[in-house]
């Protein structure tokens, strides 16, 4: 993606997560790409800012991955099993889930067969709170050529 910042004269590349500097000599037709991958980002950035002030629980990157993860991949999820599927060490894990269970969006559950073992299972409130996410994101997309800020709906 290539992004022409109003200052211009610098452009940068993300390609492979690398960050190269360019100069300002681009191809004129390349301009309309960065002006929509810049547009993209500034309605990400809107939308982020609408749903941080709309008062629903702000979660980590972390926290939403392992939500995500619980709630599209098919189970029985571990600590274990979720911190090599985020490469992320099992503490992480253990510290996101503690507070993903305290909001009810996500709980531990004893292995019937092997009481040894907990699994991390999906909750009714935590669908729901995916289901509302899912929609305030679509909402924000469709809103894109709003002017006003108002409080977005929850």
């Amino acid at each position: 993606m290539r992004i022409r910042y109003a200052t211009g004269g610098v452009i940068v590349r993300y390609r492979h997560m690398d960050a190269q500097i360019a100069s300002d000599n681009t191809a004129p037709e390349r301009v309309s790409g960065e002006q929509r991958g810049l547009a993209l980002i500034s309605q990400w950035m809107r939308t982020l800012v609408d749903y941080v002030r709309s008062g629903q629980p702000d979660l980590t990157n972390r926290q939403m991955a392992l939500m995500m993860t619980v709630y599209v991949q098919s189970g029985p999820h571990t600590v274990r099993g979720l911190a090599e599927a985020l490469n992320v060490s099992k503490p992480v894990i253990t510290r996101a889930l503690n507070k993903l269970s305290a909001l009810g969006y996500l709980r531990r559950e004893r292995d019937a067969a092997d009481r040894r073992n907990i699994f991390v299972a999906r909750t009714t409130k935590g669908s729901e709170f995916l289901d509302g996410f899912d929609r305030f994101i679509a909402g924000n997309g469709r809103d894109e050529g709003r002017q006003g800020r108002e409080r977005p709906r929850s």
